[in-house]
């Protein structure tokens, strides 16, 4: 269990910071839906990692970042289907 804890914890840190990465250097906006998913996943395998290893304050932070990328993501979402003809 150790090691699917940690493998989820680093893959969920490689996302987050490859989504910091996209939109630093402008290859994505704020708004994007990939920047968005990639921000959703991460946040889901870190908290998954910091609930195994007791860091509840980790954990809170990740779940708030995680309910911030999937409003983002629904909000984006509505949005679409409103304006859809």
């Amino acid at each position: 269990m150790k090691t699917l804890a940690d493998g989820l914890g680093w893959i969920g840190a490689a996302l987050v910071l490859v989504a910091y990465w996209s939109v630093s250097t402008h290859r994505v906006t704020g708004g994007a839906r990939s920047y968005q998913v990639l921000n959703a996943f991460g946040s889901v395998f870190l908290l998954l990692n910091t609930l195994y290893y007791g860091a509840y304050p980790s954990t809170f932070v990740n779940g708030i970042w995680m309910g911030i990328a999937v409003w983002a993501l629904a909000r984006a979402r509505a949005g679409k289907q409103r304006t859809a003809p």
